[in-house]
């Protein structure tokens, strides 16, 4: 598609900040295992914490091809931050913004939008990943409000965050339909974090075991009314899949772009490797793949924002970029040989990081599952 004039700005700018600001210093962060809280800030500076959301509640504003552009730039600087922006954006900020009542969105809004606050979506459990209706975690009613216990797997800055958006059982005959949502702020007794998960890639996000101990939440911290929660988490689908979508493109982009410099610069029989042709078709079948990618992103992207459903298309996209980023990642690192192969040339970290983006927000069999119902 042709981006128009606001767009290409809003993805110049954030390409630039991301490649100056964060690039350099992404391996130290993975080494660190987190990024300081300041970062979240000078992102939320930008607008990166808040893109979509209106801006007469402090967001940018911006509509859904710029988010997945900017999204895009800053994963090809850091994939592991581009997740957490993901979640901000889509899950947390997005939700609260369309379930949220008024007194919920004043309430947290101000901070997670400033990126004072990151938010943590709590949804997967142990025995309840793809089918999430097969949650276990209990929400009990008591005098003003729930007891929350149980616990949660997989949740990205479980450890960081200062809320949790949390999905609990509130009438177990019901089904699906006996799901309620809650807004958690981390710091109440019974919040507890087992385990900060050691991972193939993305170290700079903490991914966390959660555990509630008898954790009391007032109503008016439940998000939506009381069964409502299924529903709820599935409407953050769309977003959320063209997130990490773009974020694939992103990665492989950078990967690509690495093979591509290596490929100009190394020089093998008198020329340099990018001429000879089993090197330079591999490159252009990967370019043509990368661009086949991005344009399912962006055109997924465009229909959210014509308002029109668009989640057999969230999930196309999500499918073929995550599968592509790993083809074009494994294609680059074959492309510098064993320079492919050492951390200093940078390809076996995207590598790392870009995997899992065929497993969270719906692996790439649920993904297939979503468009076969389709056709």
């Amino acid at each position: 598609m042709v981006l128009t004039e606001v767009q290409l700005a809003i993805r110049d700018t954030v390409r630039t900040f991301a490649q100056e600001r964060i690039r350099p210093q992404s391996a130290a962060f993975e080494e660190a295992g987190g990024y300081p809280s300041g970062l979240f800030v000078e992102l939320a500076s930008l607008g990166l914490m808040s893109m979509t959301a209106p801006e007469d509640v402090g967001g940018a504003g911006a509509d859904y091809v710029s988010y997945a552009l900017a999204l895009i730039e800053l994963a090809a600087a850091d994939g592991a931050l581009s997740t957490i922006v993901s979640i901000q954006n889509s899950l947390i900020v997005g939700g609260i913004l369309r379930d949220g009542t008024g007194a919920q969105q004043a309430r947290f809004l101000p901070d997670l939008i400033s990126g004072q606050m990151i938010g943590a979506f709590a949804l997967t459990e142990t025995d309840a990943g793809s089918d999430a209706s097969a949650i276990r975690a209990r929400a009990t009613k008591v005098e003003g409000g729930y007891r929350l216990n149980g616990a949660k797997q997989f949740i990205t800055s479980g450890k960081i965050a200062g809320l949790a958006v949390v999905y609990a059982v509130t009438d177990p005959a019901a089904g699906k339909k006996g799901i309620s949502g809650f807004l958690v702020p981390t710091d109440r007794p019974g919040y507890l974090v087992e385990k900060v998960e050691h991972k193939l890639g993305q170290a700079a996000s903490d991914t966390c075991a959660i555990r509630f101990d008898d954790l009391f939440i007032e109503n008016d911290l439940r998000l939506g009314e009381e069964g409502q929660g299924y529903r709820i988490a599935l409407s953050n689908l769309e977003a959320g899949r063209i997130g990490i979508a773009a974020q694939s493109v992103g990665m492989a982009q950078a990967a690509l772009e690495i093979a591509v410099a290596y490929a100009k610069d190394r020089r093998s029989m008198g020329k340099a490797i990018i001429e000879h042709q089993a090197v330079g078709f591999r490159l252009a079948d990967l370019a043509a793949y990368l661009a086949a990618a991005r344009q399912l992103v962006l055109h997924a992207a465009s229909m959210k924002d014509a308002d029109q459903p668009c989640l057999t298309e969230a999930s196309m996209a999500k499918l073929v970029a995550s599968e592509t980023a790993e083809k074009i990642c494994s294609g680059a690192l074959q492309t510098l040989g064993g320079y492919g192969y050492l951390e200093e040339f940078g390809i076996s970290k995207i590598y790392r990081d870009v995997r899992v983006c065929q497993i969270y927000e719906g692996t790439s069999d649920i993904q297939r599952m979503v468009i076969a119902r389709d056709l």
